[in-house]
């Protein structure tokens, strides 16, 4: 195959602070391409570098060989070169353009036309249109005949298996059908190169593995280069010919994704234990907790349902459960965010017990306080430095001195090294990756220092070997700190070697309570194919 984009003596810098490093390879016409390493390698600067967004290189070039139409703005793969324009027959001429010199600025925005990126995290929907008109926006933007826009627009749905829901709102799509819907979207402009950041990042396995097939076959029938980046290891294998191995911001290797994957696995390994602490007097008692919704198509639901449990200090507490068995639901009662509708739930401060069915700052607004919330879709200030998402942005205002040596010890206790820990404070958020950014995430909420932590999906865009490290950023935290946890997950590889305690939950009520391992004994198949890692 003919080489489609050539990354040449590729660096970029942030800060004086070097995060790619002479990266040297090819993309074939459509070909697939994983980039697979930890946290921080440099996986999302090399992706938005070679689709054309953020700011250009240090040094080195994106070279994209294609053909163009010199009458009008239609350019295809390099391949179709002296062939007719599809879009008003002139001949296609072969050329070759660095996406990042300026002389070809005008050629860039045809190019970035003619690819797309699918980013991690973010859905980028319109919440309160259709799903077909949804599909029918992307159309508009690239634009496609208004007449035919409802036919193709069908067409791109049935692509993605999802004809059943294209008259459903997109708010009201779970979140493998909101990312199809994404992937239907990016497919409406007819790339030529498809960007996929850890798309599935936050999706329980099996339904990751629907996109991913969803990916693959979008690439096979369009003819369209990937470049996909994920932390499930089970992409890179199944649907990429090469994957690229990063570590420090170098290719360590690149070759056969089966070969790539196995290298780096090699050192997702876990050494570190830890005593197992003896867990205090009960801080968290729930009895009999409810909590019903009134909805027009279903009538009453029952989200929660006579739930009662208790957690004591310094334990690390699991609730798990399949999507709509309420343990969503049960979080944001724990955290203060909703009331129940029946049951009592106290939350002791000192010596006190805080009643939090109660509103006012006696009650619920006095436990809020020391309850840290971290959920799936985090989100710090853009715009503002590390070290201020970690202090004054959220109210904590310190001196200098103080606050910088306070965020150096909360980063520690979320999984940097201290040389790591001072080097970021200075750098903003859309400068790291998003394990680094999770890890930030985390030390906003350690550094309000809470009696409870409830953790909403800690590990879902993470790697094998990030997740290492989150796992001994709580345990340490728990040891240093007294820091009693609450884990919300679907990982129940994580959920084994962290929990002391575990909840399933079912259909909004509690299956059974009891030791992780002998919880788990109670998943049904189906559940531990949602929730489990598939075994290779």
């Amino acid at each position: 195959m003919a080489p489609f984009v050539t990354v040449e003596n590729l660096c970029k810098d942030f800060d004086g602070h070097r995060v790619l490093d002479n990266i040297n390879f090819d993309i074939e016409e459509g070909e697939i391409v994983g980039i697979i390493g930890r946290s921080g390698a440099g996986k999302t600067v090399l992706m938005h570098l070679i689709r054309g967004v953020d700011t250009p290189p240090t040094l080195g070039n994106v070279i994209f060989h294609i053909s163009y139409c010199d009458s009008c703005p239609h350019i295809d793969l390099q391949s179709k070169s002296g062939s007719k324009c599809p879009k008003c027959g002139s001949e296609l001429i072969s050329g070759d353009f660095d996406l990042w010199a300026e002389e070809n600025a005008g050629m860039k925005r045809r190019i970035m036309r003619r690819s797309a990126i699918m980013f991690q995290r973010s859905f980028a929907l319109y919440g309160d249109d259709r799903v077909i008109e949804n599909v029918m926006h992307a159309l508009s933007d690239v634009n496609y005949p208004s007449e035919k826009q409802v036919s193709r627009a069908a067409d791109l749905l049935d692509e993605v298996r999802l004809s059943h829901r294209m008259m459903h709102i997109a708010r009201d799509l779970s979140g493998g059908e909101k990312q199809r819907v994404v992937l239907a979207r990016q497919l409406a402009k007819e790339p030529l190169l498809l960007c996929a950041d850890e798309p599935t990042g936050t999706l329980d396995p099996r339904t990751a593995n629907v996109v991913h097939e969803m990916l693959h076959e979008a690439s096979v029938s369009n003819g369209m280069s990937m470049v996909v980046s994920s932390h499930f290891s089970e992409i890179i294998e199944d649907i990429c010919k090469r994957a690229i191995f990063l570590e420090d911001g170098k290719i360590k290797k690149i070759g056969d994704s089966k070969e790539i994957v196995r290298e780096f696995l090699k050192d997702a390994t876990d050494d570190e234990s830890f005593e197992k602490p003896d867990i205090g007097k009960e801080l968290l008692k729930a009895k009999d907790i409810t909590k019903r919704y009134i909805t027009v198509d279903r009538g009453m639901i029952k989200a929660v349902d006579g739930v009662s449990f208790e957690v004591g200090e310094r334990e690390i507490f699991g609730i798990i459960g399949t999507s709509g068995a309420g343990k969503t639901t049960l979080s944001r009662i724990i955290s203060g965010i909703i009331e129940p509708t029946g049951g009592d739930m106290d939350v002791r401060i000192g010596d006190q017990w805080i009643d939090m069915t109660k509103p006012g700052i006696e009650f619920r607004g006095r436990a809020k306080c020391y309850i840290g919330l971290l959920h799936q879709e985090y989100d710090l200030y853009p715009h503002r430095n590390i070290l201020d998402n970690l202090t004054d942005s959220i109210g904590l205002e310190f001196p200098k001195e103080l606050a910088m040596r306070k965020a150096i010890i909360t980063l520690k206790m979320a999984g940097f090294t201290e040389d790591k820990s001072r080097d970021i404070l200075s750098r903003l958020p859309g400068q790291l990756s998003e394990g680094e950014k999770h890890r930030v995430a985390l030390a906003q909420v350690l550094i309000r220092e809470p009696r409870i932590i409830l953790l909403d999906e800690p590990t879902g865009t993470m790697d094998p070997i990030t997740k290492i490290d989150v796992k001994h950023s709580i345990m340490h935290a728990r040891e240093e700190m007294d820091e009693t946890f609450i884990v919300v997950s679907h990982d129940m590889e994580f959920v084994r070697d962290i929990c002391d305690r575990a909840m399933l939950m079912r259909h909004g009520k509690i299956v059974t309570i009891g030791e992780t391992e002998k919880v788990l004994e109670y998943l049904t198949n189906e559940e531990r194919e949602i929730m489990s890692q598939p075994e290779k």
